[in-house]
């Protein structure tokens, strides 16, 4: 346990989740919910998908926390493996969904009517939107990609790019304003 007046680390606070301390859990909840989204996004890629992944992690760490042992490893080691498996088995899963899906339709001997059209459209829009990034300034593009291609939250960019966050908010802002312009998207 820590000394007085000084927080308690990971591991105490999985100790304390572990007796079925919510505050302790709160706590876990706030050190870790960051770190275990940003996992899940860059694994999973989607978003929604990433937030049931880290949902589901951290309801695991509150109903697991007895398991943890710390002559094994770190507490945020044994959080960000149990998010990196979850991720993976949710990506496993999608995939294994989409080739039964497309295994089926084989089987039926029918293309899907819009199949061809869909792969037209997602190729076209994909030029369009690097063309649009493109246009954006080199400080623009690089900060709109780590949030949006590598899943990093405004914090963790600015962090990355060493750029106090303000900066960045303003960077990403302008940036996605240009990119709404140039894409021709109404507000």
């Amino acid at each position: 346990m820590p000394a007085s007046g000084e927080e308690p680390g990971l591991e105490d606070l999985l100790a304390q989740v572990a007796l079925g301390r919510e505050q302790a859990f709160n706590r876990v909840y706030d050190l870790l919910a960051g770190p275990v989204f940003g996992l899940a996004r860059r694994v999973v890629r989607d978003r929604a998908q990433a937030e049931e992944v880290a949902q589901e992690v951290l309801v695991e760490v509150w109903r697991t926390a007895s398991r943890y042992d710390r002559t094994r490893g770190s507490a945020l080691s044994w959080v960000m493996t149990m998010a990196h498996r979850r991720s993976v088995d949710r990506v496993r899963s999608a995939q294994a969904s989409a080739d039964r899906e497309e295994k089926v339709s084989r089987m039926s001997g029918e293309v899907a009517y819009d199949q061809v059209s869909e792969v037209v459209t997602t190729r076209l829009e994909g030029e369009r939107v690097r063309r649009c990034l493109g246009g954006l300034t080199d400080l623009q593009r690089q900060a709109v990609t780590l949030a949006y291609y590598g899943g990093y939250s405004y914090p963790e960019v600015a962090g990355l790019l060493r750029v106090p966050l303000g900066t960045i908010k303003t960077r990403m802002r302008d940036g996605l304003v240009r990119l709404r312009d140039c894409m021709g998207v109404e507000r």
